[in-house]
Parts: C-alpha cells; sequence; structure tokens
C-alpha cells in the first residue's frame, strides 16, 4: 500500500464546507465561553474552579493557552499544510482559548467564527505560497505518512506489555506482524495496520474485562462489596452535580455532536495524526477503524474529568468522528451526531459507575493512551528527520535534528509532540533563506 500523498495537497474548500467550519467554531468558542466543553483534555479539570467561582476567566485563558499553544501552531498547523486535511488541534483549541478568552456572551462566538474564517481562507494562501518556494518543505513533510501509519499500528502492542506483561506482549506483536504481512499480501488496497490493530485492541479489552470478571468473582467469594461511590460521598454528589449540569444543555450538545459528525462526514477534517493522511489518501474507512480504536482509550478520561468538572469534550468520546467518516451525506451525519451526543451525555453517569466496577478496563485505557503518545511520538520525530533529509539532505537533518534537541535542552517549552513538526517548518524557512543568500543548493526531486 501506498502512503505517499499528491505533492499538491490543497487547502481549497466549498463554500458549504467554509461555512460549516467557520460555524462549529462560532459554536464551540460559545459553548467554551459557558464552561460547557473544551477539546483540551488538561484544561477540562481547571474549568471547575472556574464554574464554582474560584478562579477568574483571564487565569483560565492563560491555562488554556499554555497548554494549547504548542499544539495549534507545531501540530495542528503542519499536519493541516502538509495533508491538506484538517484536525480537531487546529480547529478546536484556538476556540477553547478564545472562547474562555471572551469577556461577553456574544462575543465568544464573533471570535470564534473569525477563527474559522482563517482557517479556510488564510491556510490555503500559506499553503500555496509555501509550495512555490524554492525549498517546499509542506510537501517535504509527506514523508511523515509512512511512519506515522506504519507505527502506530503498534499502540495496542505497547498498551498489553505495559499492562500484562511481556509474555502477552510477545504474543501480540507476533500476530500484529503476522497480520500486517498478510494483509499488504492478500489485500493491498486496504491500509496494512488496520485488520492488526483491531486483533491488538480486542485482545487488550478481552484480558482487561477477563481480569476484572475474575477478580469481581474473587471479591464475591470473599464477601467484598462493589468498588462504587456510596451516595453520601461527596465525590457521588459533585459527579451528580455535574451530570445534571450537562443533561440541562443538552440540546445545545447535539446542536454540536450534528456540526462535528457533518465536519467529519466532508472529509476535510480528520481526528488523528493517522487519520489525517488515510482521509488525505481517500481511505475514509480505514480512517474510521483507527478512530473508533482510539475510542477506548479516551472514554474513560474524558468521562471522568466531565463528572468531576462539569465541562465536557468538545468531541465528545470522538465517536462522531469515526460515524461522520462513513454517513453518505451531510442531512444523514446531522441527525446522527446529534443522536450520538444525546446518548453520550445522558449515559455520562452511567458511565461513571461502569467505570468504578472495571478497575482493569479503566487501566487499559491509561495504557492506550500511553501508547498512542509513545507510538506517535518516535513516529513523528522520525517522519519529521526523513522530511528534513528530503528537503535539505544532511544540511536539512542537522537543522531539524538540532531545533528538536535544543528545544529537549531548553526544557521543552514546545510540547514533545509538536517539536519536531514545527522544527520542519523553522528548518524549511531557513533553507529557503540559505538559498535566497546563495548558500544552499534545494534537492532535486
Amino acid at each position: 500500500m501506498s502512503t505517499t500523498l499528491a505533492a499538491g495537497t490543497s487547502l481549497d474548500f466549498t463554500l458549504a464546507q467554509q461555512l460549516t467550519v467557520i460555524a462549529l467554531c462560532a459554536l464551540t468558542a460559545y459553548i467554551s465561553h459557558m464552561a460547557l466543553a473544551v477539546f483540551n483534555d488538561g484544561v477540562r479539570p481547571f474549568l471547575l474552579d472556574f464554574i464554582q467561582g474560584r478562579t477568574t476567566r483571564s487565569a483560565t485563558t492563560a491555562v488554556s493557552f499554555g497548554l494549547s499553544a504548542g499544539f495549534i501552531f507545531g501540530l495542528g498547523a503542519p499536519m493541516a499544510l502538509s495533508t491538506g486535511v484538517l484536525n480537531p488541534w487546529l480547529v478546536f483549541l484556538p476556540t477553547d482559548i478564545l472562547g474562555m478568552l471572551a469577556a461577553r456572551k456574544w462575543l465568544a462566538p464573533i471570535l470564534g467564527a473569525a477563527w474559522g474564517a482563517v482557517v479556510v481562507f488564510g491556510l490555503n494562501g500559506a499553503n500555496n505560497v509555501a509550495h512555490d518556494l524554492p525549498v517546499d518543505f509542506l510537501t517535504a513533510m509527506q514523508q511523515m505518512s509512512t511512519p506515522i501509519l506504519f507505527l502506530f499500528t503498534l499502540f495496542p502492542v505497547l498498551a498489553i506489555t505495559k499492562q500484562f506483561g511481556r509474555r502477552w506482549g510477545g504474543i501480540a506483536g507476533v500476530l500484529e506482524l503476522v497480520l500486517v504481512v498478510m494483509t499488504m499480501k492478500l489485500w493491498p488496497d486496504m491500509f496494512a495496520g488496520a485488520l492488526a490493530m483491531a486483533v491488538g485492541v480486542l485482545m487488550l479489552i478481552g484480558l482487561a474485562v477477563s481480569k476484572d470478571v475474575r477478580q469481581r468473582r474473587a471479591d464475591r467469594a470473599a464477601g467484598a462489596t462493589d468498588d462504587v461511590l456510596p451516595d453520601d460521598d461527596p465525590m457521588a454528589s459533585l459527579f451528580s452535580a455535574s451530570a445534571a449540569r450537562l443533561r440541562r444543555y443538552l440540546p445545545l450538545f447535539m446542536v454540536l455532536g450534528a456540526g462535528v459528525c457533518v465536519l467529519a462526514q466532508m472529509h476535510i477534517f480528520g481526528g488523528g495524526e493517522a487519520t489525517s493522511f488515510l482521509i488525505a489518501k481517500g481511505q475514509y474507512s480505514e480512517a474510521a477503524q483507527v478512530d473508533f480504536y482510539r475510542v477506548f482509550g479516551f472514554i474513560p478520561l474524558i468521562a471522568t474529568t466531565a463528572l468531576a468538572s462539569g465541562a465536557y469534550g468538545i468531541a465528545g468520546f470522538t465517536l462522531v468522528y469515526p460515524i461522520g467518516y462513513l454517513m453518505p451525506n451531510p442531512f444523514v451525519a446531522a441527525v446522527v451526531g446529534a443522536l450520538v451526543f444525546a446518548v453520550e451525555v445522558l449515559a455520562l453517569s452511567w458511565i461513571g459507575k461502569l467505570l468504578g466496577k472495571l478497575p482493569s478496563v479503566r487501566d487499559s485505557s491509561e495504557h492506550l493512551r500511553s501508547a498512542i503518545g509513545d507510538t506517535l511520538q518516535l513516529a513523528i520525530l522520525f517522519g519529521s528527520l526523513m522530511a528534513a533529509n528530503a528537503m535539505g539532505g544532511g544540511l536539512g537533518i542537522l537543522v531539524v535534528g538540532g531545533l528538536y534537541l535544543l528545544n529537549e535542552a531548553m526544557g521543552r517549552p514546545v510540547v514533545r509532540m509538536a517539536a519536531a513538526p514545527a522544527a520542519v517548518i523553522v528548518g524549511g524557512i531557513l533553507l529557503n533563506i540559505l538559498y535566497w543568500l546563495d548558500l544552499f543548493t534545494p534537492i532535486k526531486g
């Protein structure tokens, strides 16, 4: 299976696509202003103090900006420019900040819509300018697709190894390798890691559920009580109040679910790094499969932080991503997305109680998120160095690798996940300057 994209990735959107992005950015900024939902999982726990009046809007905005800026400019923008596909770091993280920044309720959607306009009108101009440069670093960044797609396949293996040990990890690794080779041989048009990831995730869930079932049987035999919060526990009261707060705004969340699902259905948006490349290649079913597996790593995190803070995720449990990719048209996507969000919000309390009874499944979620981060960090770094080599040979590797190492030595002012793509862009600009100074000759081809 080829993982190379066309050299001229485009961010030229239709009118319907432009209006959808602008309207959705306005809506998400408004919801962020109301502290009902944010995209950044790290910001959500801070919203409880804001909701209860223990901190100010400006302080919460500073937290949101500090936790999001690196992902916006170091990962979201480079990924969109190199794939021609929008992503949640570029679309939703800025509206988290702008919505919280807005001093008035009416100002939040205006700021959000303005950002949406920047995305749909400004990116294509930047994309065209960059492709016309002597050193086309955006086309070089498409080198990232192969390591991201193939190394991402291994995240279930890492999660199984961390949670259940080397023996099960080794079995999962061998099984995934066999499945990848078999898929490449028998179904060359399919994403080679699709079947392997499916089996790996199912294996992890099966091991976790089996462990929890055995533990509950042992607890019942020993006369132990269920691991749930009593009704008079302060955390139980907080969870109940948070769930009730979110249910009060159910119609607004249904509109949000409809909007996100429609955006995914338009195939101009990918929910993750690997997904963006798959959407760019037109492999929508494989993209849906990849994002569906990611859901298992985020449901416990999103559910517990939502119940603890009273603020939900902009994309919910992210189920609307894979569902949207597969919808036949935007109208069906809107209806289905609204229903999915309604079910998610109404089921939050039940999901919280269920997770309290399945500690191994909760642990699996944490291991999945950690494994996804580990695989993508290596893949993005390796892919960025491949891009550096494509645009500047040894000098490109020196500049990009040097910027990455300098970021590490300085205590990571740019988050590690975003540092390498940001270094490619900075390195590409530097190589163009060296070309104009007649100090560098671009690599041909």
